[in-house]
Parts: C-alpha cells; sequence; structure tokens
C-alpha cells in the first residue's frame, strides 16, 4: 500500500474516470450529460429536500444505535435479566454482526434493483426488529432481534450516501455528504436523551419503551419511499433514460436552470464486485478498507461501552446517561467543522487531520478522573471522531464508478462492520487488563485512531471531480 503506487494508478486509470473539475464542465451551448447536468447546478431546494429525507432516515439509524448502549446498561440492573459482562458485550456486538452482512449484501443490492428500493426496505426491516427487541422475554430473543435490527442498519447507512453523492454538484459532493451524516449527531443526541430522560423514568418497561420508539422508522418509510428520488447514474445504467431525465429536470427546475438535451445513454456493462482488486482499484480499497476498520474498532468500542463505563466510573447510571447526553452533543459542531473544512482542504488532509485529534483525544480520555475531565476529554473525542465519520462517508462513494459504486462502500462499511463486532467483544478483556479502570481500553482506542490516520493517508482525492459513469 505504497502511496506512490496509489497516485500512479490514479494517473493510470485517468481515461477511465474521466476526472474533470467541476470549471472544466462544457457549457450549456455544448450537449451535456445527465451528470454534468447536475454537476452544473446550485445547491436548490431539491437537493435540500433529499438531504433531509435520506438525514431523518439516517438519524433513525443512529438512534437505533444509540439506543442499545444505554438500553444494555439499563437490562444489566434488570431483575429479569441481570446481564453478565460478556453478554452484555454479546447484545452490543451481535448487531454489529447483521451490520456487516446488511451492508455487503445492500450494496450489491443497491447496484442491481436501485438506491431507494433499498435505502426505504431498510427502514421497514430493522423497524419491525426494534419493536420485537422491546418485547424480548429471553436473552436469546434479544440477540436475535438485534441482528435482524443490524441487518437493516448495515444496509441503509451506504446506500443512503451513495445516493446523496449521486446528486450533489461536484463542488459540494463531499459537504453535502457529511452534512448527511451530521444526522447522525442528531440520531444519537436523540437516544441520549431517550436514555437519559424514559429510561430511569418509566419502571421496568423503561427500556421497552426506548426502543419501542426505536421502532419509528417503519411510518417514515412511506414517507422516503414518496419523496426520496432514485440514483439517475442507477437510472441510467439500467436504460431507463426516461425516468433518469424526468429526474434530472426536477432538480433543474428547482434550480431555475434551463434543461438541455443530452444523448440518450447505451445501459453500462455491469462491473463485478472483484473489480475491487483490479490493479486500477486495488491500492485505494486496501486504504479504503484499513481506514473503515480502525475508525469502527475505536468508535464503536469507545462509545456503545461509554454508558456502562460511566456508570462504573461514578456510581450512577442516571448521571451516567447525562454525562452521555453532554458528551453527544459535541457530535454536531464536530460535523460543521468537517463539513466547511471537506470542500477547502480536500478529503484526505480533513479526514486525517480528525483523526489524528482523535487519537490524542481517546488518550486524555484514557486519563480523565474528574467530571470536568470526563465531559471535556468526551467531547474532543466525540466532535473528532464524528467529524471524521462524516469525511469517510464522502470518501468512499466517491473514488469508485457507478456500476460498482453502491457494492464499493457496501463492502467497505462491511470490513468495517467485522471491526465494530470484535470491540465491544474484547472491551472486558481490556477492563480485566486495566483492572477494570477504562485507561488501557482508550489506549488501545488511540492506537486505533492513529493506524486509521496512517491509513487514510493513502486515499486519493477527489474534491471537485465529476463521479464516474
Amino acid at each position: 500500500m505504497q502511496k506512490s503506487t496509489e497516485h500512479s494508478e490514479v494517473s493510470s486509470s485517468s481515461h477511465n474516470y474521466q476526472e474533470h473539475s467541476a470549471h472544466q464542465i462544457p457549457s450549456q451551448t455544448e450537449a451535456l450529460s445527465r451528470n454534468q447536468r447536475l454537476d452544473r447546478l446550485p445547491i436548490n431546494r431539491a437537493h435540500k429536500k433529499l438531504l433531509v429525507a435520506s438525514g431523518i432516515g439516517w438519524a433513525f439509524d443512529a438512534m437505533d444505535v444509540g439506543l442499545v448502549s444505554f438500553v444494555v446498561a439499563a437490562i444489566a440492573a434488570d431483575p429479569h435479566f441481570q446481564l453478565t459482562l460478556s453478554e452484555r458485550s454479546w447484545v452490543l456486538s451481535i448487531g454489529f454482526v447483521g451490520m456487516a452482512i446488511g451492508a455487503a449484501l445492500g450494496g450489491f443490492l443497491a447496484d442491481r434493483i436501485g438506491r431507494k428500493t433499498v435505502f426505504t426496505a431498510t427502514l421497514v426491516i430493522f423497524g419491525i426488529a426494534s419493536a420485537g427487541m422491546a418485547l424480548s422475554m429471553t436473552l436469546v430473543a434479544l440477540l436475535l432481534a438485534r441482528f435482524v435490527i443490524g441487518l437493516g442498519l448495515g444496509a441503509e447507512l451506504p446506500v443512503a450516501s451513495t445516493l446523496i453523492s449521486e446528486f450533489s454538484p461536484a463542488a459540494h459532493r463531499g459537504r453535502m455528504t457529511v452534512l448527511l451524516e451530521s444526522f447522525w449527531a442528531i440520531g444519537w443526541i436523540i437516544a441520549a436523551a431517550i436514555g437519559y430522560y424514559v429510561i430511569p423514568n418509566t419502571g421496568d418497561w423503561g427500556w421497552r419503551w426506548a426502543l419501542l420508539i426505536g421502532a419509528a422508522p417503519l411510518l417514515y418509510a412511506i414517507v422516503a419511499r414518496i419523496h426520496i428520488p432514485e440514483s439517475v447514474r442507477y437510472l441510467e445504467s439500467k436504460g431507463l433514460d426516461d425516468r433518469a431525465e424526468e429526474a434530472v429536470r426536477y432538480f433543474e427546475q428547482a434550480g431555475g436552470v434551463s434543461p438541455v438535451e443530452s444523448p440518450r445513454q447505451a445501459p453500462l456493462t455491469k462491473i463485478p464486485t472483484r473489480a475491487l482488486f483490479a490493479p486500477q482499484f486495488r491500492g485505494r480499497t486496501a486504504a479504503i478498507w484499513f481506514t473503515w476498520f480502525f475508525v469502527n474498532f475505536a468508535y464503536y468500542g469507545a462509545f456503545t461501552w461509554m454508558p456502562s463505563l460511566l456508570t462504573e466510573q461514578f456510581g450512577s447510571l442516571t448521571s451516567s446517561f447525562g454525562y452521555s447526553l453532554i458528551i453527544a452533543l459535541a457530535q454536531l459542531p464536530g460535523y460543521f467543522l468537517a463539513a466547511w473544512l471537506v470542500e477547502i482542504w480536500g478529503r484526505r488532509r480533513t479526514l486525517c487531520s480528525f483523526l489524528a485529534v482523535s487519537a490524542i483525544a481517546a488518550l486524555l480520555f484514557s486519563q480523565a478522573n474528574t467530571v470536568a475531565q470526563v465531559l471535556g476529554f468526551g467531547m474532543l473525542l466525540s466532535a473528532a471522531n464524528l467529524g471524521a465519520w462524516g469525511v469517510l462517508y464522502a470518501i468512499t462513494p466517491e473514488i469508485y464508478p457507478t456500476r460498482l459504486r453502491a457494492a464499493a462502500a457496501g463492502a467497505a462499511a462491511s470490513v468495517g462492520r467485522l471491526a465494530a463486532i470484535a470491540a465491544p467483544l474484547l472491551v472486558p478483556l481490556m477492563l480485566t487488563v486495566g483492572h477494570g479502570e477504562k485507561t488501557v481500553t482508550f489506549v488501545v482506542f488511540c492506537v486505533a485512531f492513529a493506524l486509521a490516520c496512517v491509513s487514510a493517508l493513502f486515499l486519493p482525492e477527489f474534491r471537485g471531480k465529476q463521479l464516474e459513469d
């Protein structure tokens, strides 16, 4: 994985990628492809509507992932379950097993049956499963429901980021994708608020009510199906030119731009998923997979265990949930800063900077003993880590062509979920090594962030460049 090799691969494959900057797009007097017509548009109400509609689904994902970290702490204290440390780690990790499978399967299906179809189907899947988990009476039922929730969650995330990436103008694509990721912060904050206000105040059924709230995506799937358009690039790849033209004209009308005639596009030849390891993609595939792996390991290891670790440190479930809520609030400024920098510094530089700060923050958090230190270093970790997530979701789909994009994004996410499975399972072991203290645990997460930063250095830079078909 040599940086010089990666650069040569990018250069050698430039004739395939047609990497034109936004200012190099042909003038309106020339025949434009539909994708060039999308790239020339200003950000308008159609883009904002798509961002919000996709973002709400994204927020539901985050709310569900966040809820389980609070729910596990509450179930552990439920007399009916009384989960051991090992059982708690399995409840956390089994969802990521589902997410690993869902990410790979969802990306594969999105390239074959459409981004919109997969996106709305996943909302239904994890909404039903969340209600099922709320009504579970045994550990086996909890684990099964959590696994199915993971299938839905894992399939949705790479598909939504791909959809936003494909509709966004080249000059704003990174910022739009990071803003989509910012809805994760909203969902996690809602989860923390539910954990703080609902779980402790509704008796033995507190955690069940929390999960029933998490079933809300069932209703939202109807809204998403109506208001989210299908990807133009996907429609063209299937030879559905009339539907593709209709979608482009909708965005042009919203932007006040006169439509121009586009030549009909021949259906694109399918690229097999094994092309991820072809010479022109091999370097970037290795770099993005390593980055996804280490970011997932550090993030999910730290934040799924955060409420439980703070409960152990300060001896109060309610206080722990309150501290976790405050730490979660710092996610939003992290996202907004990343959204601003990603189009100024570029993807790679912004991602590496946020990962480096995440490593420093994890090291500082490992030594935090007072409430002020826990909140201060925890908020820094939260802001830096989630800003990095936003850039990671921005860069992943744009470094691959349309016919491989969703599958490639799903494959990277799936590799990341393998780390997300392992991290919660390893936390009890790390706590044992650290004699019950969080020091060793967060030093390990510091190292993981540092390795993610090194991996990200080898990613190609696609700021302001047109997506390849």
